[in-house]
């Protein structure tokens, strides 16, 4: 074989053994790949070489992230992007609107400011509908609740969890909806002011004027799962329940410096931050 190649006897052993060599190497990182893509499917090539970065150092494995875009690519393992829009907001009523206070807004530390929204989880029962409160600082999502309804319940529940789960204790924290009817209601709207909370909406249907919100939405729907159809009411729950501790405590991003979100709301006000309108996650 070595003769029919043009090469030394020993030249090809050696580069037999170093192609051995590489196969391992490129195993292990396709394990490292993996692993990470159990906890976070849609996981991106370069957060990916984020995480795996000090695995393969101490691997003594040469690879750069133009390399490991080779590799998944080899292996149909690069994620597409997918976009979907579905509406939850009803903003036809004649409740009171506040006015968008984010508008130009620095926002400068964890819990100043609140997003909440709302979206649809799709099951065997029939759609359910998942209420969000993220704190537009740190990213990290303070509250949820999923219903099978839109009722003002499901929006008061995870405002109490995010009221909750506050750790800084400031009294006034502003509270950006979109202009849907259960942020609108009086009833909503007495229950966070009693809490502190200074109401702010979008002037318009624009997903951008509740940018945070909205992104949030998508990242656990297309990154965690959240976007197919679920047996039961029951398995959402605990999907969705997984789903934020990992995006919480696990997921970086690069709006945060490439840290999560439960590190930089801890932080409080150590991560340099931009206005509202450029500060989509």
């Amino acid at each position: 074989m070595h003769q029919a190649l043009g090469i030394t006897k020993q030249a090809y052993y050696q580069q037999l053994k170093s192609d051995i060599q590489r196969e391992k190497q490129k195993q292990l990182v396709l394990k490292l790949v993996l692993d990470v893509r159990k906890r976070m499917p849609k996981t991106g090539t370069r957060k990916l070489y984020h995480y795996i970065q000090l695995q393969l150092q101490k691997n003594n494995i040469k690879m750069g992230r133009d390399a490991l875009f080779d590799l998944l690519r080899s292996y149909g393992l690069l994620v597409k992007k997918t976009k979907r829009y579905f509406i939850t907001t009803d903003s036809k009523h004649f409740f009171y609107k506040s006015p968008n206070l984010l508008k130009d807004l620095s926002i400068e530390h964890s819990e100043q400011v609140f997003v909440a929204d709302i979206t649809y989880i799709k099951t065997d029962e029939g759609h359910a509908y998942l209420a969000l409160v993220t704190d537009a600082y740190s990213r990290k999502i303070m509250g949820y609740k999923l219903d099978n309804n839109m009722k003002v319940s499901l929006v008061k529940q995870a405002l109490d969890m995010a009221y909750k789960n506050c750790i800084f204790k400031h009294k006034n924290i502003i509270h950006h909806s979109d202009r849907g009817i259960q942020y609108c209601c009086p009833d909503y709207s007495e229950f966070a002011q009693k809490k502190g909370f200074i109401l702010s909406t979008t002037q318009q249907y624009d997903p951008y004027q509740n940018a945070i919100a909205e992104r949030i939405n998508g990242i656990l729907k297309y990154e965690f799962g959240l976007k197919e159809t679920i047996k039961s009411t029951e398995i959402a729950n605990k999907m969705i329940a997984q789903a934020i501790e990992i995006y919480n405590i696990e997921r970086i991003h690069w709006s945060l410096n490439l840290k999560t979100p439960q590190n930089v709301h801890a932080q409080y006000n150590k991560q340099p931050y931009k206005s509202y309108a450029k500060a989509v996650a």
